[in-house]
């Protein structure tokens, strides 16, 4: 029996147009039994262009962060296999579905979209910055964190219901850093992960600042070693998290 798919497309005050072909071109690919856009901080506008489409919109009226917008379009389905893919179309249809796959065929729990793979190809390269920077952190999480990647942030994602159902109660952060989030709890609990390699065409219009993000990202990578060592029982690590009273995991915030 096949399995049903369905996709989340978070999104910040996208370009509208954009978005449009890029859900007719996935629908027409993936065949999805749902697709579902996160909607942060819309104006009327798009919102009613938006509308016009086949899909699902979530909206809330402020930027609640990229993953906080995936985790809850993964709450909100039902489906038997989810996928998030990032609002800009950099993730091409044919790259998307070779994402998928690994999932729908039981060949993989989690599949990891890989611009950074030998094997992926980069059709438009981001900012020499942008780039160093990525290269710098798949470099230093490949260190921290138990799956050995090339690519840890890249917009396309899919992950099997019942993978979805282990680690979402792990789940913290709210912004890009739900990405190494993601593979890092995907990793403690052991579940199969595939890293694909895609075409990538990097889109402007990104709203990453990079040095910011990157300073982030790096305190993200280790406050996910740690949540990691919590879930495989710690003292030491659940004796920290035991001192702080403020965290709460995505989906309970609400």
């Amino acid at each position: 029996m096949s399995r049903s798919l369905g996709v989340v497309i978070p999104a910040y005050r996208p370009d509208v147009e954009r978005v449009a072909a890029y859900v007719d071109a996935i629908a027409e690919r993936l065949d999805p039994a749902v697709i579902r856009i996160e909607l942060d901080d819309p104006d009327e506008r798009d919102l009613e262009r938006l509308a016009d489409l086949p899909v699902e919109i979530g909206v809330v009226p402020y930027r609640r962060g990229k993953g906080a917008a995936v985790t809850a379009g993964f709450e909100a389905l039902s489906t038997d296999a989810l996928v998030f893919l990032d609002a800009d179309g950099s993730t091409g249809p044919e790259s998307a579905a070779a994402v998928v796959d690994p999932v729908l065929s039981g060949d993989a729990d989690l599949s990891v979209g890989s611009r950074r793979h030998p094997e992926a190809t980069v059709s438009d390269h981001q900012t020499t910055a942008r780039r160093w920077l990525g290269n710098a952190f798949a470099w230093l999480a490949r260190r921290l964190l138990d799956a050995k990647l090339f690519d840890y942030q890249c917009g396309a994602k899919a992950i099997t219901r019942e993978g979805w159902t282990q680690v979402r109660e792990h789940i913290y952060e709210a912004g890009f850093a739900w990405d190494i989030e993601l593979v890092a709890m995907a990793a403690a609990f052991d579940l199969r992960i595939e890293e694909v390699p895609i075409t990538w065409e990097d889109k402007p219009g990104s709203t990453v600042e990079p040095v910011r993000t990157s300073l982030r990202m790096a305190w993200a990578l280790f406050t996910a070693r740690h949540r990691v060592q919590q879930v495989r029982d710690s003292r030491l690590h659940t004796a920290i998290a035991d001192r702080r009273t403020d965290e709460e995991a995505l989906i309970d915030r609400r």
